[in-house]
């Protein structure tokens, strides 16, 4: 008869009753807000891009798991997120094709190259959707009016600026999930309550922007509410996997985020600069973890 195996870890030994699948759940809840609202604003279009999107994703992370012969995990839901998330950083005009593909490179590129959940160092939506700038330049930065579906600039982007109170309801040109900053709000507090993500990452993210902008003669409240600079800081550079462990690394990355996306948006040649801010401070999160980490019981620190 086989044995069973002993299995020793350090105390303390405590249950807890989350799990990937739980959080995973979570988080999509927290979406549900902007989800909705970006179906109000842009119609059954943006419904159908969400739908593509988490299809895809969910069927590349099942296929890829199948064909390398590790157990298949499409019910933690965190290819549906990932799939949600890439979808929110599309325009609403966008052919579902090219939100498939976005969807699955994210999954296949993104996540399962490095062994899948847990060993990936980008965040995946993210690599899809950097992916899709690169691929598909035009079609990725033509926006389209809420209601009206006529093309029109995004507020960072040279069009015309809202009263503060239509930026953040989210009645403007954007990507389908970025525009309401309400909808970001509620769902990134939800999960700061539900201790799903660590308040110091989104709140180093956006007083970051919000003072830089301002020093140097930026509109700080029109920062933090135009573009997907909520959406990043809520829920992409909070990912566990990819940001750092402790409180203050997480600090520092929050920071960090917010320093390349202000810089990116007042000098550089792109009016967008969150999805690359995180990016990169994603490829420093190894750097943080090991000169940020507390010292062992009883060690001095070097």
């Amino acid at each position: 008869m086989e044995q069973s195996k002993l299995r020793m870890s350090s105390s303390p030994h405590q249950h807890a009753r989350e799990n990937t699948s739980r959080i995973m759940l979570e988080v999509l809840m927290a979406l549900v807000p902007a989800a909705t609202l970006a179906v109000f604003f842009f119609g059954l279009r943006a419904l159908g891009l969400m739908l593509v999107a988490v299809v895809a994703a969910v069927a590349t992370e099942a296929l890829l798991q199948k064909l390398s012969g590790r157990p298949v995990t499409i019910r933690d839901y965190s290819a549906a997120v990932t799939g949600l998330l890439v979808a929110f950083g599309v325009p609403a005009g966008l052919p579902l094709w090219i939100v498939a593909i976005g969807a699955a490179i994210a999954i296949a590129i993104g996540k399962q190259v490095f062994g899948g959940l847990g060993n990936n160092p980008f965040n995946p939506a993210l690599v899809g959707r950097a992916v899709l700038l690169a691929s598909w330049p035009a079609q990725m930065t033509t926006w389209v009016a809420p209601f009206t579906f006529l093309t029109s600039a995004t507020p960072l982007g040279g069009g015309a600026r809202p009263a503060y109170s239509t930026l953040f309801l989210g009645a403007v040109p954007g990507s389908l999930g970025e525009t309401s900053a309400l909808a970001l709000l509620v769902g990134g507090l939800y999960l700061i309550w539900r201790g799903i993500i660590d308040w110091r990452i989104p709140v180093g993210f956006v007083g970051t922007v919000a003072v830089f902008s301002a020093v140097f003669g930026g509109d700080p409240l029109f920062h933090v509410l135009a573009g997907s600079l909520l959406l990043g800081a809520f829920f992409m550079a909070t990912d566990p996997v990819t940001s750092p462990m402790t409180s203050w690394g997480r600090l520092i990355m929050g920071v960090g985020c917010g320093l390349i996306t202000a810089i990116i948006r007042l000098w550089g040649g792109y009016p967008e600069g969150v999805t690359y801010a995180i990016l990169i401070m994603n490829a420093f999160t190894p750097l943080i973890d090991r000169y940020v980490r507390p010292v062992r019981f009883g060690a001095a620190r070097k």
